[in-house]
């Protein structure tokens, strides 16, 4: 039986997460943390911060915020638990002391949980690959709740394409009467509205012709799902960072 302790009770996602692993008879939830809850809920522990936790785990999974980096990974050093960040936002600093953390424990880490998103990152890269001269664009849609924009997954896909070509500059949007697309540009576009879970398109346009690269995510569970395969996946693993690439060996 694997034992996990999950963050970010306290939002949506920590409780589909918590829903989620309840659901599979070879997980056990051992207590969840939430800010500004400290209590029980049935038989389930909740900490308002994991320095007050008393049971151990084999892996902790992340759906928090940016701000709650360095208890987690207090924790998780302390205890050398293996820890799945699923969180997005986090800042250059806080995403080295990530780095710094996976010399220690086994930290997976990914901009989209979801199996989906990252196989369309592959293809992207392939079609970056192939069609060279195409003017390539990244557009990402979410619910009006969403704080960080452009989305993670959006700069996971901006990133893959940078791998394949180095001398592109990115674009956060265009506006004003100089906005011309320059050769080596990718644009990266955010919008914001109702209950959108999350949408995500490549778009290659070159002369005549468009293909467009889509992931749609139709419920957070999916993303719920990722992040138990990744915990599963994790607690095999030797100090390091890992992704999506490692689990998926792509």
């Amino acid at each position: 039986m694997l034992k996990i302790i999950t963050t970010g009770y306290d939002g949506k996602m920590g409780k589909i997460l918590a829903d989620a692993i309840r659901e599979d008879e070879t997980l056990e939830l051992a207590c969840v943390s939430a800010r500004g809850m400290s209590s029980q809920e049935g038989g389930l522990k909740i900490y308002d911060d994991m320095s007050q936790i008393t049971e151990s785990a084999n892996v902790v999974i992340d759906f928090s915020h940016p701000t709650n980096l360095d208890n987690i990974l207090s924790y998780a050093l302390n205890t050398k638990t293996p820890l799945v960040v699923a969180t997005t936002g986090y800042n250059e600093d806080e995403n080295n002391k990530i780095t710094e953390a996976s010399k220690v424990i086994p930290v997976f880490r990914s901009y989209n949980m979801a199996l989906g998103v990252n196989i369309m990152l592959k293809l992207v890269k392939e079609a970056t690959k192939l069609l060279k001269g195409f003017d390539i664009e990244v557009v990402e849609k979410h619910h009006n709740r969403k704080v960080d924009a452009p989305s993670g997954t959006a700069v996971m896909i901006a990133e893959g394409i940078k791998e394949v070509l180095s001398d592109v500059e990115f674009t956060y949007g265009r506006h004003g009467r100089d906005a011309k697309r320059q050769p080596n540009e990718v644009g990266i576009h955010a919008i914001r509205g109702g209950t959108i879970v999350g949408e995500h398109d490549a778009i290659f346009a070159g002369d005549s012709e468009v293909l467009t690269i889509t992931h749609q995510s139709e419920s957070r569970r999916i993303f719920a799902n990722g992040s138990i395969a990744a915990a599963k996946f994790l607690v095999d693993q030797k100090p390091g960072l890992y992704n999506m690439d490692d689990m998926l060996s792509i």
